[in-house]
């Protein structure tokens, strides 16, 4: 497996553009991902019970049609809290799709992301539209230009493309994400697009999109808010011409090695673009008796504004992380966890056997004055472990939100 460039147009048969159209003031504000081929589709959605438009659109296209072709995405306006509107300005936009692509309406999955209880400005919707069907195209600059587009508080653009063998073909997969604020999944908090050129069966392919999804995107943290829209679709159309993946076999399991690898790209990324973030915070729980304590407790300790907090500070306040350990829902024997701080400046043993241990505070400083802290919790009580992601708490994170929709 190798990067290579690209993203969510790099595989065989993709094409991708960006646009603005005005929906927000001078970024790109609209992307369209096209395969001339029909795909199979499988796809992951938040688990909020107040879910967008676009999210219920999409849940029932994936379930109900036979192949996706086309995704049209927005950022700006959410689509969500809008009612009947919102929902057939989802039609409308499919249908303008299937109208400038000529393909099916039912081909067509919609996402949408930005304010909430806003009503699509739909003349700027169908212009947009119209616009990027004749510029589609499958460089990386096209990829670049459609991940560009739904971007939203995010500072920064989110793609990757990668190129593996199954079945004695060449197999690549890109894809593109967003995300920077509400950011505490029960899914996944974001919209992610991701587009292979792998044959595999529809079922199998929802199978690994909601396998890793456990292991990724729910394992991010930035906020505590899970969004409305959350969204990740995945594509396949076959184009790579590996025999048919239809069974848990070799090559299934290296297609979700790769998935597994653009998924935890994206959750890193997503981490630490957070909203007025200035460090990246990876949590991993080992020898844990099974793995859902380890998940829980890792994902309580990347989840705890009062650690966030601390490593904003650069305090060393270590008696947080347990604190968030010993409410996570996860029974576990305090004085017997070691815990451990990395980062490019070194790596320290801060607390052995539940007691503080003895270490040099000028490095243990220098440890979590980077960018990229890792944090490890070995609780010796098994051979299970798991990582979490997030950030820290910054004041520009009340900032950014305070002012969002003004």
């Amino acid at each position: 497996m190798k990067i290579i460039e690209g993203g969510i147009a790099a595989a065989k048969g993709f094409y991708a553009a960006g646009l603005f159209t005005g929906i927000k003031n001078k970024r790109k504000d609209m992307a369209l991902v096209y395969s001339k081929v029909p795909c199979k589709a499988a796809g992951t959605f938040t688990t909020n019970l107040v879910k967008g438009a676009p999210v219920k659109y999409d849940m029932e296209m994936v379930k109900l049609s036979p192949y996706a072709q086309a995704i049209v995405v927005n950022s700006g306006v959410a689509n969500t809290c809008t009612g009947k509107t919102g929902m057939e300005y989802c039609r409308q936009m499919a249908e303008a799709v299937s109208t400038n692509l000529n393909i099916p309406q039912d081909s067509v999955l919609v996402a949408s992301t930005g304010i909430i209880g806003k009503q699509l400005p739909m003349d700027k919707i169908l212009w947009g539209i119209e616009n990027l069907a004749p510029i589609l195209g499958n460089s990386p600059e096209d990829g670049t230009s459609a991940a560009e587009a739904i971007m939203t508080t995010d500072t920064k653009k989110k793609e990757i493309a990668i190129e593996f063998e199954i079945g004695g073909k060449t197999v690549v997969m890109g894809g593109m994400c967003k995300g920077s604020g509400m950011i505490h999944p029960n899914m996944c908090t974001m919209l992610g697009f991701i587009t292979t050129d792998i044959s595999i069966s529809k079922e199998l392919l929802q199978e690994a999109l909601c396998t890793n999804v456990q292991d990724t995107y729910n394992m991010i943290s930035v906020d505590g808010d899970t969004s409305t829209n959350d969204t990740v679709l995945l594509l396949a159309d076959g184009m790579a011409g590996n025999p048919e993946i239809t069974e848990r076999n070799d090559d299934y399991y290296k297609f979700l090695e790769a998935l597994n690898y653009i998924n935890t790209y994206f959750s890193k990324r997503i981490a630490e673009d957070g909203e007025g973030a200035t460090s990246l915070l990876e949590v991993n729980v080992i020898n844990a008796d099974c793995k859902e304590q380890a998940k829980k407790l890792s994902k309580s300790i990347v989840s705890s504004n009062l650690t966030k907090a601390a490593m904003f500070g650069h305090d060393l306040n270590w008696g947080r992380i347990l604190c968030a350990m010993g409410y996570a829902g996860a029974n576990f024997n305090p004085d017997t966890v070691d815990l451990y701080f990395e980062s490019n400046a070194g790596k320290i043993k801060l607390i052995e056997n539940g007691v503080e241990a003895s270490f040099n505070m000028e490095l243990a400083k220098d440890i979590f004055s980077e960018s990229e802290v890792i944090i490890t919790a070995d609780i010796k009580m098994g051979n299970e472990k798991a990582t979490a992601w997030g950030c820290d708490l910054t004041y520009d994170y009340v900032k950014i939100n305070a002012e969002y929709s003004s």
